[in-house]
Formats: structure tokens, sequence, C-alpha cells
């Protein structure tokens, strides 16, 4: 069976095929660095990172590119109020973002652009906006076009006459039509900004994305993804700007998550219940919070509550706990069995069920109900009075890979040694001193995935376990 992907361009499900047998170029959207990320934030993280694994799983070469909004109203207000740098404040919560995402299970993408590092492609992509008539300068702001691109509304479902209603025109724009958006906004006194062709000034939100997605992989991508919430405008706005650049289509499939609430209600920091990953954390293990999100079909909304919660860690315990007996029974002696074949066609029949499931709209509801079910027949097969060193061995690497694809795992991290923990830390530190920061950032990176956080201080790096 070949993957379904809901595609939003066309609302409903489609065989995926890529445009390169065997290749995957897939763009999602990143998050705005002028804070730590919320929960809302963490959810297409996990689920990307998640149908990112699934496609290698499946064989497919994915090229993984994720943006950092590193320029933005909200980054130059927040740098304003701390009087920090924009780009001290930006690396900052940069870094903040990796530690978290990597506690969270999620690999780093291939590549995590910048806009401030594209800004001499993204003043020239919108030069060539303007010269082919979808863009005009006005007074050192350049606008998109919007009635000009025929197919814009196509992502969202939504005619342009219907856009219309609500649409203005804000105090001191200069737009030809209210719907058109802006590509390059003007400098005001003491923001950040750059030269252009248009005067000193920084790119609209939209533009960024529609550059770095073709800069880093190509005209046309495979998908596409992001928070429901971008729809519109974001990535109506990006198809249009890069449709009207290259002429081609911008991305042949759309993936978008649902929002998340807080106990049935929208979280928002007016009602206080902003949850930052930063923060939570420190009191649930981020296993269990992936464990949560991921219980739950990507598209459908999904309800952050305590007793949801503890339902989810009570689950992923139930799938720890076979996996130790597991192992357990392995390290005890085993002796040979004479009904190995049927719990090893069980396995099978349920590894069948979990690409299913995953084929099926990457539906990791599903597939961790398969995982359920093989801790059930798990359970069975070690309550037989004789068991077999091959068959214990097929069912714990059969958790491993498929608990690898949804980034669960399920052996017990604390196993780790103090000696292992120091040696590691001995060779990021030499890492460090040899200016080898990819391997510096490795080292922290995989310690982080094992729940050991890092503190450099000037008296040298401590560790701690985390809660």
């Amino acid at each position: 069976m070949a993957i379904q992907i809901f595609n939003s361009l066309s609302r409903q499900k489609e065989p995926f095929v890529p445009l390169e047998e065997g290749k995957v170029k897939m763009y999602v959207c990143g998050p705005t660095v002028y804070n730590f990320i919320h929960i809302g934030n963490a959810r297409p993280v996990i689920v990307y990172d998640t149908v990112r694994r699934y496609l290698q799983y499946k064989g497919f070469d994915v090229k993984f590119v994720s943006n950092f909004t590193d320029v933005d109203d909200k980054i130059i207000k927040a740098a304003n109020e701390l009087g920090e740098d924009v780009s001290d404040l930006t690396n900052r919560f940069i870094d903040a973002y990796f530690e978290d995402i990597t506690a969270l299970g999620c690999q780093k993408a291939d590549v995590h652009p910048r806009v401030t590092n594209h800004m001499d492609d993204i003043i020239a992509f919108i030069g060539v906006l303007i010269d082919k008539g979808f863009a005009y300068e006005s007074q050192g702001d350049v606008y998109y076009r919007t009635r000009k691109f025929e197919e814009y509304g196509k992502l969202s479902h939504q005619p342009i006459d219907d856009l219309k209603v609500g649409a203005r025109i804000e105090a001191g724009e200069k737009k030809e039509d209210p719907l058109d958006f802006a590509l390059w906004k003007a400098a005001k006194p003491g923001e950040i900004k750059w030269e252009s062709p248009w005067g000193e000034g920084r790119p609209g939100w939209h533009i960024e994305c529609s550059v770095m997605a073709r800069e880093h992989l190509g005209d046309t991508i495979d998908i596409h993804a992001g928070g429901q919430d971008l729809t519109f405008p974001h990535h109506e706005n990006e198809i249009a700007q890069s449709e009207a650049y290259t002429g081609k289509t911008f991305a042949r499939y759309w993936m978008h998550n649902g929002y998340i609430n807080i106990d049935n209600e929208k979280m928002s920091k007016s009602l206080g219940n902003f949850v930052l990953v930063h923060d939570i954390r420190q009191q649930i293990d981020p296993q269990v919070l992936r464990f949560f999100m991921l219980s739950v079909h990507y598209r459908h909304p999904i309800n952050f509550a305590q007793d949801l919660v503890e339902a989810a860690k009570s689950g992923l315990e139930r799938l720890r706990s076979a996996y130790s007996n597991l192992q357990h029974r392995l390290t005890a002696s085993a002796n040979l069995s004479n009904n190995g074949e049927e719990y090893l066609t069980q396995i099978q029949e349920v590894k069948k069920q979990f690409e299913n499931a995953m084929d099926d709209d990457f539906n990791t509801a599903n597939a961790i109900s398969a995982l359920f079910e093989l801790a059930r027949i798990a359970n069975t097969y070690l309550n037989e009075n004789n068991t077999e060193e091959h068959v214990l061995k097929t069912f714990l690497e059969t958790f491993d890979v498929l608990g690898d694809v949804l980034g669960i795992k399920l052996a017990d991290e604390d196993e780790i040694l103090d000696e292992e923990i120091e040696a590691l830390i001995e060779e990021r530190n030499a890492a460090r001193k040899n200016r080898d920061f990819a391997r510096s950032d490795e080292i922290r990176d995989q310690l982080l995935s094992m729940n050991i956080i890092l503190e450099d201080t000037r008296q040298g790096t401590r560790w701690k376990r985390g809660l």
C-alpha cells in the first residue's frame, strides 16, 4: 500500500508520489524566535519529525528544511523591551529551541535557514516579482498584487471576493488594494534594517519561506507543512509569491496539523493558560509529552489536560513495562520452545498493522494501538513456560524499530553510568577546544536526549539528570 497523504490543497487523501523517485523534499515552517516555544509550537515539530522518520523508514531519502524567523515585529519589540541586541536575543532562543526539541525526541532538520542569512536572496526575489508586475514599490514599502495571481485562495478554498471582506488598509500603508500584502517594509527609526533598491528596510513575513524553500529545495517541493493557523494567509501567500516567480507548482502536498486547547479552552496569554515547553518538561517526562501528542491524529484538535496526560503516561509505562520484562527474560537463561514460529508470525502481523496505520495519512494513534497489541502478545509469550532467545530478540528489535519511527524510547535511559557521562563531557570539552562545534553540539544533544542536562560555568561543565 502506498502512503496516502491528506492534501490540504485538494482536501482529500492522495497517494504520495514524490517528484523524484526515492527522494523527498520537505519544508516545515519554523518558529519566530523571540521566546521559548509553547506546546502549540511543539505539536508540528513532533508531528513532522515523525512524518520524516516514517518516510525514512520506508526507504526515502528525505531532505528536511525548517526555518527560523529571526527578524520580525515581535522580535524587535522583545529586544527593545529587554534592552538586548536582536541577534543576541534570537541566538539565545534558537539555542533554547534546540534544547526543547531534542528533549522531545525530535531530530534537527538537515537545514535550519535564518531570514537574516538570506537577505540578498529575498531582495533579488522581490525584484523579480516587481519586474513581472506581481509587486510594486510604494514609498519604501513593496507590496504583492494579490489580484494579479488568478489562483489566489486555492489552498484556503476562499474566493478572492470573500477575502476582500474585512481587508483594510492600515494607517501609513500605501496599497493599491486592501488585499495586497507586504513583501518589504521601510525601516522605522531604531529598527534593524538592510539596504535595498527601495531604501532601508526589512522583509515581510511571508516572503522568507518562499525564498528559503526555493534556495534549499528548488522550485517545486514535495511536502510543505505547518500548523493549521498558517493555511491563511501565510501559506496562501507563499503559493502566490513562489508560483508567480517560477511559473511552476510550489508544493505538491500540503499538510496542516490541528490546534491545541488547554483544558478545552484556546491557549492564550490573556487566559493565563500559555504553556511553554521549557517549563512543562521540568514537570512532565518529555517522552510522555511526545507520546501524548502522537496519541491523536495530527489533523485533529488535541486537548492538553492533566487527566489525558496521565493517561498517556500510563500507556507509555505499559509499553516500557513489556519491553523491560522482555529484556529481563533475555538476560535469564533462555530455553528453547516449540511455539516460537507462531509468535514470530504475530509480530509480523503487528508490524503490518503499524505500517497500515502510518500509510493512512500518518495515523500515529492507530500506530500506537499496534504497539499496545505488540505489548499484549509479548506479555502472553512471557507467560509461557519456555521462551526462545531469538523470539525475545525479535520482540525487542520490533519495539525498537517501530518505537524509533514514533521517536519513542522504551529502554531505561537511567542505565547510562556516571562515568559514561563524564567521558562524553570530556570528549565534548576537547571538541570545543578544537573548535569542532558540530561534534560538541552533537554530544550535548545526545546527552539531552538521555535526559542529561549540561550547564557550562566558569568552573567547568556541570551536569544533572532531568526530572
